[in-house]
């Protein structure tokens, strides 16, 4: 169980404004780097119609494919089931509730930005998420 929560796994919820870049890309690492010992969402503070489309590509030289993945909409409820927010440029439209634990990632956004400026942003999500994942007490598969 998960520090008195009753959670049988952690609960990891990333955010950024469009939920359509950053927060998905750190959702598909955890979910393949974490399996199912960590529970992953991600949300944005004005999500956007769809996942950018050179996301999807540089994320699928890695391996993990988010073409099923929507953006979805920022709720008290979906920081109500975190245990873990963690934010990425959504400034003061996250709601902070008490007994979670926040993490401020200062990521750039790749809304606009090819492939070659992505990657480098996709791999520094990479570096943070396994850094989540060691903070967690949780091995990297």
């Amino acid at each position: 169980m998960i520090g008195g929560t009753g959670k049988p796994v952690p609960e990891v919820l990333f955010v950024c404004v469009h939920n359509a870049g950053r927060s998905q890309m750190a959702a598909g690492f955890l979910r393949r780097l974490a399996g199912d010992r960590v529970g992953v969402r991600s949300a944005g503070s004005a999500p956007a119609d769809r996942i950018n489309p050179a996301v999807l590509d540089i994320m699928a030289e890695r391996g993990i494919d988010l073409t099923g993945a929507h953006p979805a909409g920022l709720s008290i409820d979906r920081v109500s089931a975190a245990d873990v927010v963690v934010t990425m440029g959504c400034g003061d439209d996250c709601p902070a509730l008490p007994g979670r634990r926040y993490l401020d990632w200062e990521i750039d956004d790749p809304a606009g930005k090819g492939a070659d400026e992505i990657r480098p942003i996709r791999d520094e999500i990479e570096r943070r998420v396994r850094g989540l994942l060691a903070d967690l007490g949780i091995e990297a598969s």
